[in-house]
């Protein structure tokens, strides 16, 4: 009788899959396929103001644009603080006529203005760039609320560190961009919710122990979140 023949290991071959590369909505709005207008805004420049009619969404390509809301008394309270990435001026999909705040470039910034019409019919079209879109406002809506905590309950120091975080992109990137567009003392003073002294008073004491650099730019380091966690 024949001896039985040894069985053999299934060898399967190897495949490589492809990993899809994340929906880059920059990408997208640059194509030709979408209808956009580039807009350029100098430092302190007004993009448009609370009450003004409400007709386009805005993308942010580079610089940052801080939102605020004026009170009837003229109290400026500051709602966002937005970078490179980042979408604003989304009220004018829900309906609303006019512009509920008022949105300034704190930097030099680069926009994309996409009008109402031909944004509800990308989001309709294109799902990529719906999921990516609503991410952002979600987003969004977590930051606003970290920010009113922030305000209520942490200190001048802990506001500034968490300011200069997100304007280094803190989170935004598989790594921060460390390099924080040029701001002057009086905005973050303005951001913060502070007096300018403060501001020089705890920015020299971040030089001090490291956490940021200053040699022509304003450098952030990772290490400044310390500042945010420590109690």
């Amino acid at each position: 009788m024949a001896a039985p023949m040894p069985k053999r290991a299934l060898v399967r071959p190897h495949v490589k899959l492809k990993r899809r590369r994340p929906f880059s909505a920059e990408t997208f709005l640059n194509s030709a396929g979408v209808a956009r207008v580039m807009v350029h805004y100098r430092k302190t420049q007004t993009i448009y103001s609370q009450g003004d009619s409400a007709i386009s969404v805005m993308y942010i390509q580079r610089g940052a644009v801080k939102l605020s809301i004026v009170s009837k008394v003229g109290k400026e309270a500051i709602v966002a603080l937005l970078g490179p990435g980042d979408f604003f001026g989304e009220g004018c999909l829900t309906g609303l006529p006019f512009r509920m705040g008022t949105s300034t470039a704190i930097v030099p910034t680069t926009l994309l203005a996409i009008d109402k019409k031909e944004m509800t019919r990308v989001l309709r079209k294109e799902h990529g760039f719906s999921d990516c879109f609503i991410a952002h406002l979600l987003t969004r809506k977590m930051r606003v609320e970290d920010d009113l905590v922030d305000q209520l309950f942490n200190s001048i120091e802990k506001r500034l560190a968490r300011t200069l975080l997100l304007l280094a992109r803190y989170g935004k990137q598989e790594r921060p961009q460390r390099i924080v567009p040029k701001i002057s003392q009086e905005t973050l003073a303005e951001i913060v919710g502070a007096t300018r002294s403060r501001i020089n008073f705890f920015m020299g004491k971040f030089k001090r122990l490291g956490f940021i650099h200053c040699d022509g730019e304003l450098r952030v380091n990772n290490s400044l979140l310390n500042v945010i966690l420590h109690d």
